[in-house]
């Protein structure tokens, strides 16, 4: 990839972590927020250390990350009445972060975000199969992915910085992949999110972070109430795989218009359109217009809460998940929560899905002596 990204310039930004936030004398606490024993995230995994690092703010607010495929295990952030919500979904143990078929709950997502169609790729003249995870198609890397690995951690402050290295063939991707993620936690109660990474050999990547919000708080029955705005004129529209067709598909006039913040359970039972058919929801990739700003590209509310959320990024994509898979069956949420069908939603920041795949795409091709970086921040107002 020729242009190296450059991190999004929000001033005043500083990481912190969730599960102390009570203690704040200027926060309230709320006793139906979940808290988390660090010691049940502690554990030998692959004969690496696992622990759960805490970044806290002079607020009060925090973030809590495993090193287990850097997780965001717990987001706790002030509502309208000063009550720290936690807004991220997660379980209360590592183990459960294990278990097959888990839906990548705030997980670092690589070497690949998003799908790859039936995980094959041609590159310099080289044809790659990948890992198959998700039918016919490669998901988030495939079972190998970076949600399944154990980063090395140093922690300075409200700063955690995580870093991997993907062997050549690890997944079935090449090249050695090196990999940094810097999570910050802001006292402005912005989440910044820092990516590099540098190959030598000829590969592709595209890293992102698979959080699950809920901003009426982790374990409220729906987000349907949300308003959500998108700045963003066209999709990627799929087929019945959820794998881009190649073309953009413009938003007005149809149910992916959000460029005017509506609830995000408006239109989404219309049964004439075949996107949302195919997705059984939202599940698409956004084309955004207005990157490498410091405008937000999506900002949601709770009208509950009060809690509002900016993104803001560099990626030219952001793929708007609604929540559809999720089914509540197993009530193995945090504190034995129950997730339900449409509880919570991701704005996972990316180049396009299947892009190897598709030359009119932004390439994600990163070669020997490149860089690969871009930034993704994600700030809470009430």
């Amino acid at each position: 990839m020729k242009k190296l990204f450059k991190a999004l310039p929000i001033a005043g930004l500083c990481i912190a972590i969730a599960f102390s936030a009570c203690n704040s004398n200027t926060q309230k606490s709320d006793a139906n927020t979940s808290k988390s024993d660090s010691s049940a995230y502690t554990a030998t995994i692959d004969g690496k250390s696992v622990k759960l690092y805490t970044l806290k703010n002079k607020s009060g607010a925090s973030v809590s990350i495993t090193n287990y495929g850097g997780r965001v295990v717990s987001l706790f952030v002030p509502d309208k009445d000063n009550k720290l919500t936690d807004v991220v979904l997660g379980y209360d143990t590592i183990g459960a972060y294990r278990k097959e078929g888990e839906p990548f709950f705030g997980a670092l997502i690589g070497r690949f975000g998003n799908r790859i169609g039936k995980g094959k790729f041609t590159l310099e003249g080289k044809s790659y199969q990948l890992q198959l995870n998700d039918g016919v198609n490669t998901l988030h890397g495939g079972k190998d992915g970076f949600f399944s690995k154990v980063w090395d951690a140093k922690q300075d402050g409200q700063k955690l910085e995580l870093t991997y290295v993907s062997q050549d063939g690890e997944a079935g991707y090449p090249g050695k992949l090196e990999v940094k993620v810097v999570y910050t936690w802001t006292d402005e109660n912005a989440l910044v999110i820092d990516y590099t990474a540098t190959t030598d050999k000829a590969t592709v990547v595209n890293l992102t972070n698979h959080a699950y919000f809920n901003l009426s708080g982790e374990g409220s029955a729906s987000i349907l109430d949300h308003e959500l705005m998108i700045a963003a004129d066209a999709i990627t529209p799929v087929d019945s795989t959820l794998i881009p067709t190649g073309v953009l598909q413009p938003v007005k006039g149809t149910p992916f218009d959000f460029n005017v913040a509506k609830a995000i359970g408006k239109d989404i039972e219309n049964k004439g359109d075949v996107q949302l058919a195919f997705g059984k929801g939202y599940d698409h990739n956004f084309a955004l217009k207005a990157v490498g700003t410091t405008k937000p590209v999506a900002t949601v509310k709770s009208p509950v809460t009060g809690i509002t959320m900016e993104v803001y990024t560099i990626e030219p994509g952001l793929q708007f998940y609604s929540g559809n898979f999720m089914t509540g069956k197993d009530k193995d949420g945090k504190g034995g929560k129950s997730y339900p069908h449409r509880s919570a939603f991701c704005l996972e920041t990316q180049h396009f899905p299947d892009a190897p795949n598709h030359a009119n795409f932004a390439s994600t091709v990163l070669k020997p002596g490149q860089t690969y970086s871009t930034s993704t921040t994600y700030k809470f107002l009430k």
